[in-house]
């Protein structure tokens, strides 16, 4: 069955070249494989990550990926130590603090 086996995650950009340097320079990922038209990254012990050259990019606004980790707060200061902007939300379906959600108040106030 599918779910017995990791997956890969897919991504479209517009400019390959400046998805790249983001994810090498900004978030700290190795390459692993790369083309004219795409970038392969490792990402943890199975996982991975691909930036595709596209014409259209990827035009959705909620999350196309996510990492699971256990000290959020140092991911955070570490991407913030490496140029990446942390911004805080103040919305009606989340809020952060310091760039970190608390998804499960939010979970337990959706259920009850």
């Amino acid at each position: 069955m599918l779910s017995d086996f990791p997956i890969e995650v897919v991504l479209l950009a517009t400019d390959l070249q400046a998805s790249r340097n983001f994810y090498v320079q900004k978030i700290g990922l190795e390459i692993v494989r790369e083309t004219d038209y795409a970038v392969w990254f490792k990402c943890g012990r199975e996982g991975g990550l691909s930036i595709s050259s596209s014409t259209s990019g990827t035009a959705d606004e909620q999350d196309q990926a996510t990492w699971r980790m256990d000290d959020v707060a140092s991911e955070v200061e570490q991407s913030r130590f490496r140029g990446v902007e942390i911004l805080n939300l103040d919305l009606p379906v989340i809020k952060t603090v310091d760039g970190i959600a608390d998804v499960r108040s939010r979970i337990c106030r959706v259920v009850h």
